[in-house]
């Protein structure tokens, strides 16, 4: 599917607020809002726009403490089970280099990541080695 700059301008406005209602994203793109419903709808369908989500304020859901953790040899089966399943892993990328994952975490404070970290070096043959950076601050954040 090709976007054209008509999309481009729906797709910013909605990564900005996705319930902005189609009457508004018409007045701002200068289209009718019968159209900006069929765009998006060929958005989604063409899966350019996959879901509409929302962003929390880490803070007031209690999930201001967030750590990257870079992990050396792990298998898929050990991925499904340990690592998928926990509500404090919010993003696994596969990377290059000497790592294979790299996990962006999120936890209430630093009490409940060591807990986490206990638990993840259970199984020391899954895993070779680890890196874990917590961040310190937040200079941008997009969905």
């Amino acid at each position: 599917m090709e976007i054209d700059s008509k999309d481009s301008q729906i797709i910013e406005l909605l990564k900005q607020d996705s319930r902005l209602p189609i009457r508004e994203i018409a007045k701002q793109t200068k289209i009718r809002p019968s159209t900006v419903h069929q765009r998006i709808q060929k958005l989604i369908e063409g899966k350019i726009i996959e879901k509409f989500t929302i962003k929390l304020n880490n803070k007031a859901v209690g999930e201001n403490f967030i750590v990257f953790m870079l992990v050396k040899g792990t298998t898929t089966e050990y991925i499904d089970n340990k690592i998928l399943n926990n509500k404090h892993v919010k993003e696994i990328f596969g990377v290059t280099g000497e790592y294979d994952l790299l996990i962006k975490l999120k936890f209430k404070d630093v009490e409940e990541f060591h807990e986490f970290v206990l638990n993840f070096r259970k199984n020391k043959k899954e895993i070779q080695s680890t890196l874990t950076m917590v961040a310190t601050a937040n200079l941008k954040e997009e969905i």
